[in-house]
């Protein structure tokens, strides 16, 4: 009988099926192996208290404190009673409330002078900073036996693990006691060589000190050899995907003289950037090789990626083949096809009158189509009519036969999965060359590891003729007036013949609530007993927002709303209208963040700025000055002027380097969600390495993939690396699918 694997175990054999229940909905984790490489967020010092200031809002902590106070107080003319307990850490102090019958064990067990672990979302209430119901467990004093204790290990750093509302921190702990004893079967992915060459210890050794540190050393020690595990492992996976590629043969694209190339650059009213003309010939000598090209266009919004990627593609419609770009969005595929098609002007009018000896055809091809648009887009691409096609993933799909296809664009690539890439590859006699642009920067360590089987080109200046943005928080709830004034901000740039954005995180037509009843009810219950607690709205909705604009400060205006639901058609005709200067005000979602291109916006007001990513708002912002006019750029926030969250719009507010910001970001997210959002698979892979500050790390695990790649492709002399790679692109895959 083939016994399981100790770290294959399933954790309801090991904790019990309650607990692994909540472990895999909450947690994602399913296996005994999985649980191990669990990690303890931080450690807190028995005897060392929080600091409760630098608390999240809006985020499930875990925080270990003093109780300073408690008292009962009843309301509701003496029917309903709360338990108020202040908790310290000796310089700030938090508010813990607990309602109902739940108050008679915490006002038995919180005593001022006892120290516990609390576990609870904070909120603001009264301007004060909040848990509501709270989990806690008490920590005995060293030496002391009395009392259930969070002492179960004995140790003087007390692990706080990733937690959430259904499992506390030390509730984990406890079940990673359960499964310790199995890290000792941990197969260990780093060949031998590397692992000595480098000082780390063995993985065992590495998972035990993980969890249940005696030092700081052991933590450091153990962070060291995990940290090596993930990049390494991750790297050689990247480096055998490009020594793959390597081997794939592609139809050598080469420039010719005398044609659409030559017509398009002799007909452009300004002369390309320095930036422009590298990554330019970048891509040429790419496209002239016999291997696919696998490259990365980085650039800040509005620096041009889209003129050096049309250059491209007409060089190999030149060249006899055909490029295809593709965009996330049926309106950014809308958009980028108007644009190609104004910038190439007669040169997109191939087999028409009227259309220049050396032309093509530009053809759009989008789900939304109508039938025999989409035959003719799908004739014009088999008979090789069409040099170059725009379109959304709907290009991918089986029906979608090209002629030739030599290039694929993919425009913001985070959106787009390897597997996407390898049914576009299927699609050429040969597989195609790649650019993929993208307009988020991403600092070098990040490209290493998520695009890290592309090579990388930046465009780093804006082009001539580009404008300054300025940007300013608008603190809504300290000083109303400012927002009063932002409206006339708005009314001002319309008054001078521009137009202005107003951007909200929610559309407002909720439709599900609606429709189900039982739901309603169920959320209008727990709204009340949110309201008695906190003081959080919900976010502010483009339809009530536009509506009271229109009734209100913005008052005579043209505005429009534009947000993801309406349909494709309708979309299409409010940002045709945007842009012909029709509307004054366009009040939407995020559905604006990518690619819309009006040079006569100026002014953008972000409602609610502490709810969108950084790099979000960097990129929404890049929706202004993008004619000569100045841009101006206004967040709109209701929270507190010491929040993370306000500190985070200050950031944005005060530089307009992307790269800065996305490093910003990158340290206030977890990379988690910077790669889970890269590139299916990845998030589930990093736990330890932070990508920012693990840069050495990730370097040399580049270096030394490489090299072991380069030597032993199939990995058959280390079985050990080879199964922790296959469980690495399994969990990728089946991210992947999910997805679907």
């Amino acid at each position: 009988m083939d016994l399981v694997p100790a770290l294959d175990e399933p954790l309801k054999k090991v904790v019990g099926p309650a607990t692994a229940k909540v472990m895999a909905e909450h947690l994602d984790l399913h296996t005994v192996g999985d649980l191990l490489h669990h990690y303890p967020r931080r450690y807190a010092e028995r005897g060392e208290l929080t600091r409760l200031a630098d608390l999240p809002l809006d985020e499930h902590v875990t925080v270990v404190a003093q109780v300073a106070s408690a008292r009962i107080l009843t309301f509701n003319g003496g029917r309903g009673q709360r338990l108020e307990v202040t908790i310290t850490d000796g310089s700030g102090q938090v508010q813990l409330v607990f309602f109902g019958r739940g108050i008679h064990k915490p006002h038995k067990d919180l005593l001022p002078g006892t120290r516990a672990m609390f576990a609870g979302k904070v909120s603001v209430f009264n301007r004060k900073m909040q848990l509501a119901h709270p989990a806690y467990e008490l920590i005995k004093a060293e030496g002391d036996e009395v009392g259930e204790a969070v002492g179960s290990w004995a140790g003087a750093l007390l692990p706080i693990y990733p937690a959430t509302a259904k499992l506390e921190s030390w509730k984990i702990a406890k079940s990673v006691d359960m499964v310790l004893p199995s890290a000792q079967e941990a197969v260990d992915p780093l060949p031998p060589a590397l692992r000595d060459g480098r000082g780390l210890i063995p993985l065992p050794e590495a998972l035990l000190k993980i969890h249940r540190p005696h030092t700081k050393a052991d933590i450091a020690a153990a962070r060291d050899r995990l940290k090596w595990d993930e990049a390494f492992v991750l790297q050689v996976a990247l480096a055998r995907r490009r020594y793959a590629d390597a081997q794939l043969p592609a139809v050598a694209r080469r420039r010719k003289e005398g044609g659409l190339l030559d017509a398009f650059d002799a007909k452009l009213p300004f002369t390309l950037t320095e930036g422009q003309e590298k990554v330019s010939k970048e891509i040429f000598d790419d496209l002239a090789t016999e291997h696919p090209m696998h490259r990365l266009l980085q650039g800040e919004v509005g620096s041009g990626k889209t003129m050096v990627a049309l250059r491209a593609m007409l060089a190999v419609v030149d060249a006899g083949g055909q490029a295809a770009m593709l965009a996330p969005t049926e309106v950014l595929a809308q958009q980028h096809h108007r644009s190609i098609v104004e910038m190439m002007g007669e040169l997109a009018e191939g087999g028409m009158l009227g259309g220049a000896d050396q032309a093509t055809k530009v053809t759009l091809l989008t789900g939304s189509m109508g039938a025999a648009g989409r035959r003719q887009a799908l004739l014009d691409l088999v008979t090789g009519e069409a040099g170059i096609v725009i379109g959304t993933h709907a290009l991918i799909e089986d029906k979608v036969q090209f002629h030739d296809l030599g290039l694929v664009v993919v425009d913001e690539q985070h959106r787009f999965g390897v597997e996407q890439r390898d049914a576009l590859r299927g699609k050429g006699k040969q597989p195609p060359h790649l650019l993929v642009m993208t307009a988020t920067p991403i600092p070098r360590t990040v490209a290493m590891t998520v695009f890290g089987d592309l090579e990388t080109s930046v465009l780093d200046q804006l082009p001539a003729g580009r404008s300054p943005i300025a940007s300013h928080v608008v603190p809504a709830q300290d000083k109303p007036h400012f927002l009063a004034r932002a409206w006339e901000r708005v009314r001002e740039e319309v008054e001078k013949g521009h137009q202005a954005y107003v951007v909200c995180p929610r559309i407002g037509d909720d439709i599900d609530e609606a429709a189900d009843p039982k739901k309603a009810k169920k959320k209008a219950e727990k709204k009340a007993e949110e309201d008695a607690t906190a003081e959080k709205r919900p976010p502010l909705a483009v339809l009530d927002v536009a509506e009271q604009l229109a009734r209100g400060p913005l008052q005579g205006l043209k505005v429009e709303v534009l947000h993801g639901r309406m349909q494709p058609d309708d979309k299409d005709a409010v940002m045709r209208r945007f842009a012909a200067g029709e509307t004054q005000v366009l009040v939407a979602t995020t559905v604006i963040e990518v690619g819309v291109n009006v040079p006569n916006a100026t002014a953008m007001v972000i409602m609610d700025a502490d709810r969108f990513g950084v790099s979000q708002l960097h990129q929404l912002r890049g929706r202004v000055g993008r004619g000569s006019a100045a841009g101006l750029c206004l967040l709109v926030t209701d929270m507190p002027e010491a929040s993370p969250a306000r500190g985070r719009l200050g950031a944005v507010a005060s530089t307009l380097d992307g790269f800065e910001l996305s490093r910003i970001d990158l340290e206030q997210r977890r990379e988690g969600d910077v790669l889970g959002q890269a590139q299916s698979g990845v998030r589930s892979s990093l736990r330890m390495l932070a990508v920012i500050e693990d840069e050495e790390v990730i370097a040399a695990a580049r270096e030394e993939a490489v090299t072991v790649v380069a030597d032993d492709p199939e990995l058959e002399r280390l079985p050990a690396l080879r199964t922790a790679l296959d469980a690495l692109l399994d969990a990728e895959r089946e991210q992947y699918l999910d997805k679907g």
